[in-house]
């Protein structure tokens, strides 16, 4: 697959399908109506784009996803940096950061994210 992003309606049917798979897609059409207020038919619609595109497998009426849900995320937010912030993470974590406080656990649990990417990198 060459591309991790998703569409906001394809997002949010595999949110459904990582909260719950293997998932029967009858029990997929029937979440979807209740959590997103689509009709089964919206929900199939979406499920053979998803199928097209790699993201998802139908076998026997049962979905399970082909890409983990931490993939997509990272696509996502290097999307974001890269459009918004000439892809700069620290000009992302400033405006992120702007006007809102961490606490010393976020601050500890970021400080050792950064110091595993840094130990990764240099090895």
């Amino acid at each position: 697959m060459e591309e991790k992003k998703l569409y906001d309606g394809e997002y949010r049917l595999m949110n459904l399908i990582w909260e719950k798979e293997p998932i029967k897609s009858m029990e997929l059409a029937r979440l979807s109506l209740e959590q997103l207020g689509w009709k089964k038919s919206t929900c199939f619609t979406v499920l053979k784009k998803l199928s097209q595109r790699g993201f998802v497998k139908n076998e026997q009426a049962v979905v399970t996803s082909l890409v983990k849900r931490q993939e997509v995320q990272r696509t996502e937010s290097k999307a974001v940096v890269d459009k918004n912030f000439g892809g700069s993470l620290p000009a992302f974590v400033t405006a992120f950061l702007s006007g809102r406080k961490l606490t010393k656990e976020e601050a500890a649990e970021i400080r050792t994210m950064i110091d595993k990417a840094v130990d990764e990198w240099n090895e």
